[in-house]
Formats: C-alpha cells, sequence, structure tokens
C-alpha cells in the first residue's frame, strides 16, 4: 500500500468524509434478531469474545508470569462495539460473514472488557479497504460513489444499536467503544440516536479511539454538545478519546490525526492512564498479529529467549504517555522506556509501514491506539461502572 493510499485511509478513519444523513440505503436491512449478526453476544454459541485473553507479564529484568483472565458473565453493565476499517471482501461493501480479520479486531480491542461489562458487537456492512485502495489507484469499483453505499454501514449500526437497546438494555448502564470507521460512526450515533434523548441517563462513557473527537477549544465539549470529556477515573457520562504517536515520530504534517477542519475546534485528548493518577500505560500487545495484516512484526520480548506462547505480552514500565499540543496537534505521547541494558525488549510494534518496510509516519501507532492502553481503559470502565451504580 502506498503512502497516498494510507493518507486517503486516515481521511476515511477519521471521520472527515461525513456521509449524507439524508441519504438513504437501497441495501436490505439485516435482521439483527439473528445471532450470526454479531460477532460478540452473552451466550452466543461461537461468541468471537470468548477467546484466550492469557497474557505473559515480563519484567524489566526478563523474568515473566502468566496473567489469566475471565469475563465475568455477571457484569453489571454493557459494552457496545463498532470495529474499525479491516475488511479485505472484494466489494465497496463488506457482507456479513466474519472473516479473520473481523474475529482479529475484537481479540485486539473488545473482549478484555468482558471482565467489567456483557459485550455486544455487531458485524456491520462497513465500506472496505479494497474499495479504498481501488479509488485511491484511480481504478474505482463500480457503485463506490452511491451517496447509498456509503449510507449502509451507517444504517446497520443504528439497526443493531436499536435491536441491543429493545432486547437487552432493560435499563442497564452502557459503555460506547469504537476505534477509527467505528469511532467515526459513533460520532454519528450519540448525537443523533442518545444526546436528548431518555438513553443518555444510561450512558455510562463513549471510548471514541483512534479518531478526531472535535472539541471547542478550552473546553469540553463540542461535536457532542452534553457528554463531557472525562476529567477523572469516577465520572460517568463523558467521553474518551485520543490517537497515538511515538515521542521520536511526531504527527507530520500531512497527517489527518490530531487536528480537526473547525478552526474554533480542536481534537480531543484524554489519557485513560493519567485519569488513574499515572504515567504509565498499562498496555497488552499482541504476541502476533495486531488489527491490519500489514502490521510489523512481533518483537523478540526477551533476548535469547523464544517468546512466551500466550496470545499477549505485557511489560510493566516500558511505555509511559501523555497528552500533548504540540505544532497544532493534540495527541497521547508514547514514550519507549528503553534500557539496553536489561534482556527486555526495547521496541514495540504498532507502525503502519508501506512497500520496504517504510514506517507512514502519519499513522502514528494507529494500530495499538487501543492495545497501548487497554488495561487502563479495562480498569477505568471498571470504576465508571460502580459510580454508575452508585447513582442509581
Amino acid at each position: 500500500m502506498t503512502l497516498r493510499s494510507l493518507a486517503i485511509l486516515a481521511l476515511a478513519a477519521t471521520g472527515l468524509t461525513a456521509l449524507p444523513a439524508a441519504a438513504q440505503s437501497t441495501y436490505p436491512k439485516n435482521d439483527y434478531a439473528k445471532p450470526e449478526a454479531w460477532l460478540c453476544w452473552p451466550g452466543k454459541a461461537g461468541d468471537a469474545c470468548a477467546i484466550d485473553l492469557s497474557t505473559t507479564v515480563v519484567k524489566a529484568d526478563g523474568s515473566s508470569s502468566v496473567e489469566a483472565f475471565k469475563a465475568d458473565p455477571k457484569a453489571p453493565i454493557d459494552c457496545f462495539y463498532v470495529y474499525p476499517t479491516v475488511s479485505n471482501d472484494p466489494g465497496v461493501v463488506s457482507d456479513m460473514t466474519a472473516n479473520a480479520e473481523e474475529l482479529n479486531v475484537v481479540k485486539q480491542q473488545l473482549a478484555r472488557f468482558g471482565s467489567k461489562c456483557r459485550i455486544f458487537a455487531p458485524i456491520y456492512r462497513q465500506f472496505t479497504l479494497t474499495a479504498l485502495r481501488a479509488m485511491v489507484e484511480g481504478k474505482p469499483i463500480p457503485g463506490a460513489a452511491d451517496p447509498a453505499v456509503r449510507q449502509v454501514g451507517y444504517n446497520d449500526v443504528v439497526d443493531a444499536w436499536n435491536h441491543y437497546l429493545t432486547t437487552q438494555n432493560k435499563g442497564r448502564g452502557v459503555v460506547l467503544i469504537g476505534h477509527s470507521q467505528g469511532s467515526g460512526l459513533l460520532q454519528r450515533l450519540i448525537p443523533a440516536e442518545i444526546e436528548g434523548k431518555p438513553v443518555q441517563k444510561q450512558l455510562v462513557s463513549a471510548l471514541i479511539l483512534g479518531s478526531n473527537l472535535p472539541v471547542t477549544k478550552g473546553q469540553d465539549t463540542g461535536a457532542f454538545k452534553t457528554i463531557p470529556l472525562c476529567k477523572s477515573a469516577d465520572q460517568t457520562g463523558c467521553a474518551i478519546s485520543y490517537v497515538t504517536f511515538r515521542d521520536t515520530i511526531p504527527p507530520p504534517a500531512n497527517t489527518r490525526f490530531g487536528k480537526v477542519a473547525n478552526p474554533d475546534m480542536e481534537a480531543a485528548c484524554v489519557n485513560p492512564a493519567a485519569l488513574l493518577g499515572r504515567k504509565e500505560l498499562h498496555a497488552y500487545l499482541s504476541n502476533g498479529m495486531e488489527i491490519a495484516s500489514a502490521s510489523a512484526a512481533t518483537p523478540t520480548w526477551v533476548k535469547d529467549k523464544p517468546n512466551p506462547k500466550t496470545p499477549f505480552v505485557s511489560l510493566p514500565g516500558l511505555i509511559t504517555g501523555g497528552c500533548v499540543s504540540k505544532n497544532g496537534f493534540n495527541y497521547l505521547e508514547a514514550h519507549v522506556n528503553a534500557d539496553p541494558a536489561d534482556p527486555r525488549t526495547d521496541t514495540i510494534s504498532g507502525d503502519v509501514t508501506g512497500p520496504g518496510g517504510v514506517v507512514a509516519q502519519d499513522w502514528g501507532l494507529h494500530l495499538i491506539d487501543a492495545n497501548i492502553a487497554m488495561g487502563d481503559l479495562v480498569e477505568l470502565v471498571g470504576r465508571q461502572a460502580k459510580a454508575y451504580a452508585a447513582k442509581k
């Protein structure tokens, strides 16, 4: 994939290619009463979130232990998730079959929240990576410019949300979680279907990851008029949003992450770890594939030792981060506390790369926006769930 292609994909990922809300899709509605229309649904046979999330915790001295994971079937709140652009289906719009890329993304970004919430993750007919690449190459797939095609994914998410509300919610608190294209769709769903409606009082929080959530400069609201940015770990009814860059590769001028088009607004940045009073990011890094097939090779976690067999690795103290405002960009700046004297890895993967392994600097650490603070996000959702229950 060329760097120009990546720039176009970033445009889609950040939601700047806003689709006309009035466009009516000619695609038939999905039946979200069918279990096969969901990646994750409590008790569903083949639930994509009912998977092994065991983690090898590697300390600075190279010693390690295995951390088990257990979901909570009696979790007091729900999580509703919309996944990012991952589909490699051949058409303009993805089908309703969960392939390896959809199964992998919930493993990376969602399933760990099962310790704090019941998880609901619909399959939806997203605008595919295939179609975006074809457009960039000047060979658009027929139908790619049809507004109805661009609307179908949003319509699916609305239908899935309403089915969940009608059949499963029953007054429970709910966390909305999205990344990239999924966050862009949530940025449309929330003002249209939640703000100003009775269900808003059930919003525990909204995690708008890997996308630019516009807020008025110096304020905590903007695109969401009545849902402020979270300022404490026990606040509810609020939003967390950030995009991630390495401190060694700050946002270049051509990136679309970390800034918004409206000059009176700026991209939100809420550091999940800071809400918990720490600088260290509690990352759960993939011991294998990340959210895209072009992800970098997995590091050797400990010198002269084979990599562990668990699907995830955690590296206490290796990554610290904080929200920064630099050169017109707001973002979560990640720093790797490398120590060549110890046997543990001094690198992490997560960069998008082009031909020849060239890093696409304008993407930052987009592939691991969720992974890099997953432990913090899960802990925050647990704290917010308790705060929500205390208010009821």
